[in-house]
């Protein structure tokens, strides 16, 4: 209701002149620039690892453990959906300085250990002179396992839309896996005898991944200097 020139010149315009309306600015802002961090780790882990994995194959002259129709399995239920969902649920969280170091802080180590663990999992299927369709298969169960857990990790704190989501995506995984049409249409090939190396791979790379989001909240915490 002021001047106009005080209007033009103010950082904050109240349209209907109620301040009453501050209170739902405010939560709208934090859900914005908190879903944003969040997708943020979520896309720039995703871009790690498939960086150093492209290194890590190159390196040991290995092919690239993926089809097209891997990735997409994998980014959908890994990126795609959850991002998606993350970005439009309600977000109460204050805001902090240091979003590019708080990203970056856990997205590179996760990738890393991302990038590892699928490494890890087709070069054991290799040595194992396994047919090449089963050690893509390896690939993608250590893939979704370890990427599973970073959604589980920047899911957090949980709420019920939350927990329904990570239970659909790793349900859509399992019967990825488990369910012979949709195998067959995404190329898999269970492999019986690395299924459980696979697996362990997969695991392992969780809890690096858990370890990681620990130090990285840990961190968080310290008082600046």
């Amino acid at each position: 209701n002021g001047a106009a020139a005080t209007r033009a010149a103010a950082q904050l315009v109240l349209l209907d002149g109620r301040f009453a309306r501050l209170p739902s600015v405010l939560a709208e802002g934090r859900r914005v620039i908190g879903n944003i961090e969040r997708v943020a780790s979520l896309f720039v882990t995703k871009n790690v690892y498939s960086f150093l994995l492209v290194l890590l194959v190159s390196v040991a002259r290995l092919p690239y453990p993926f089809l097209p129709r891997h990735l997409t399995l994998i980014s959908s239920i890994t990126i795609g959906i959850p991002a998606f969902v993350l970005a439009l649920g309600p977000n109460a969280e204050r805001y902090r300085p240091g979003f590019l170091r708080r990203v970056l802080r856990f997205a590179i180590p996760s990738g890393t250990i991302t990038a590892l663990a699928i490494f890890a999992a087709y070069a054991l299927a290799a040595i194992e002179d396994l047919p090449p369709d089963e050690r893509r298969t390896a690939a993608t169960i250590a893939a979704l396992t370890v990427a599973l857990w970073i959604i589980a990790v920047l899911a957090r704190p949980y709420a019920a839309w939350k927990i329904a989501l990570l239970c659909a995506m790793v349900g859509i995984a399992v019967a990825a896996i488990a369910i012979p049409p949709i195998r067959d249409l995404f190329d898999l090939t269970v492999p019986a005898a690395m299924l459980p190396q696979a697996l362990a791979i997969g695991g392992a790379g969780a809890v690096g991944i858990e370890l990681v989001h620990r130090w990285s909240s840990a961190h968080d915490d310290r008082p600046s200097r």
